[in-house]
This record gives structure tokens, C-alpha cells and sequence, in this order.
């Protein structure tokens, strides 16, 4: 049988540039970075991360490879001396390690917040700068409440970048408002599953997986205070570079307000 429509028959209107429908990826009105790999451009709308609005990245715990994810991000950031802000990382990163990335740490502003409610505040004055490149935020789980979902997501309307939120494992079964969120999962030999919960878009039952950027020195972080020796864990020792303590180098300037 023709799908095509008999003659005479009225045709749909088209749909705002603003509306998409559920069987098609949503592309017009969002402006997007590249998210440097090409499996998962494929799979979100625009082909990158949404500027503009919130995208949530759900990982079990720190340093699976969630900073990793972000590097070409970062890196194109960089080349263009455009700021990040990281609001409240749980560890905050070596400076030396990210600039073997090609990641200049000068580019890079970490703001420490110590509750939720001025975590939230600094987020909102962070957005309204001008010079805003992209913002990583970090929210413990007990102390994320919706509306502080809902506030980040409509700050993050203005915003000329893309703004992410780091959540724990928890959340992926709580509603969100936020119109992007990911899953991130750990795989052998350096690589991320990223499976995407939420997406303006048809439903994907299947993650992507990424094979994570590998520079002679991986990620390393350095925790906020200094562990007694002896303390690690064999748990610690299997986790992945970026979240593994380096001893034996000393602390690199990196912006921290």
C-alpha cells in the first residue's frame, strides 16, 4: 500500500522549531559541543552536550572515568581560553595530569562550597557570567532536593555552555528535571558505558560504549586532606587511574576559591 496521502488530503502542520517528536532525535534550537566521540554524538540531540540546559551524569562512585568523559570537552575549552568551573569536586584534580591532556590548568577554576544551599547559589552567579565556558557541579545525594533541580535546570537556560551535574548511582531512579541524563558504568581496558536515561528522543536500550582518552599520564587526583600511609584498600588499588592517590609529586596551582 502508498503511504503517500490521498489527494486533496491536508497535511500536518509542522512542528515549532522548539517541539520534536518522540520517534526522532530533538535537534533544532540547541546549541551543542562536540562530545569527541562520535558513537555518542550519534545518540544525542544535536550531536553533543546541550548548552543551555542541564545534563545530569550518574556514576557509582568518583573517578570511574566521569572526568575522563569530559576531557575533549575540557580540551576544546581550553584552546578557545574559555573558563570551567568545577563547583565542588569531591577530589580536586592534578593540575600536571591535565595539562597532558592539552588542558590548561589557567583555564580551570574550582570553587569549594561547603552545603548545598551555597553550592546552589554559587551555580546560579557562575551562569550569569559572561565568560562561562562550561560547569561541573557536584551535589551530595542527601542533600539534592528537587527544588534545587529545578532551580539549576532554569539557571541553566541562559547559559551559554553546557552545565553538568555529578549524581550518585541512587538518582537514576528518581524524576529529574533536567532534560539530559547518563549512566555511567566502568568496562575493562580503559572504557566507559555511557547508557542515556533521558534524552529528547526515542528510548536507546543499549549504551555506548567510549573508549576513555589515555595521555602518558592519566587524571590523578589529590583528596582534600592527607591520608595516613597504609590506609588504601585493594578496592583502591583496582580503581581506575583518575581516581587513584599519586604520591611523590607535589600540589600544581590550579584555582581554587
Amino acid at each position: 500500500m502508498s503511504s503517500e496521502p490521498p489527494a486533496g488530503a491536508r497535511l500536518p502542520a509542522p512542528l515549532p522549531a522548539s517541539v520534536w517528536r518522540a520517534s526522532q532525535l530533538g535537534q533544532a534550537g540547541v546549541d551543542t559541543l562536540p562530545t569527541g566521540y562520535r558513537a555518542l554524538d550519534a545518540e544525542l540531540p544535536g550531536a553533543g552536550w546541550p548548552a543551555g540546559m542541564l545534563t545530569e551524569l550518574i556514576a557509582r562512585e568518583p573517578g570511574i572515568g566521569e572526568l575522563r568523559l569530559l576531557v575533549p570537552l575540557l580540551r576544546q575549552l581550553s584552546r578557545e581560553r574559555r573558563i570551567a568551573i568545577l563547583m565542588a569536586p569531591p577530589l580536586v584534580p592534578y593540575a600536571p595530569a591535565l595539562a597532558d591532556f592539552g588542558i590548561d590548568p589557567d583555564c580551570l577554576l574550582v570553587v569549594q562550597a561547603q552545603n548545598a544551599a551555597d553550592r546552589l547559589w554559587a551555580v546560579e552567579q557562575a551562569l550569569r557570567n559572561a565568560g562561562f565556558g562550561a560547569l561541573l557541579a557536584w551535589i551530595a545525594q542527601d542533600r539534592c532536593r528537587p527544588e534545587h533541580l529545578r532551580r539549576m535546570q532554569a539557571a541553566a537556560r541562559g547559559a551559554t555552555g553546557p552545565v553538568f551535574l555529578f549524581r550518585e548511582l541512587p538518582a537514576q531512579f528518581q524524576p529529574s528535571p533536567a532534560p539530559l541524563r547518563l549512566l555511567l558504568l566502568p568496562r575493562p581496558q580503559q572504557r566507559l558505558s555511557v547508557q542515556i536515561l533521558k534524552r529528547r528522543g526515542p528510548v536507546l536500550s543499549r549504551p555506548v560504549v567510549v573508549d576513555l582518552p589515555g595521555p602518558p599520564t592519566a587524571i590523578r587526583l589529590r583528596p582534600r586532606a592527607a591520608e595516613p600511609q597504609g590506609s588504601g584498600t585493594d578496592a583502591d588499588a583496582r580503581r581506575p587511574a583518575e581516581a587513584r592517590l599519586q604520591a611523590g609529586h607535589a600540589d600544581a596551582p590550579l584555582r581554587v576559591i
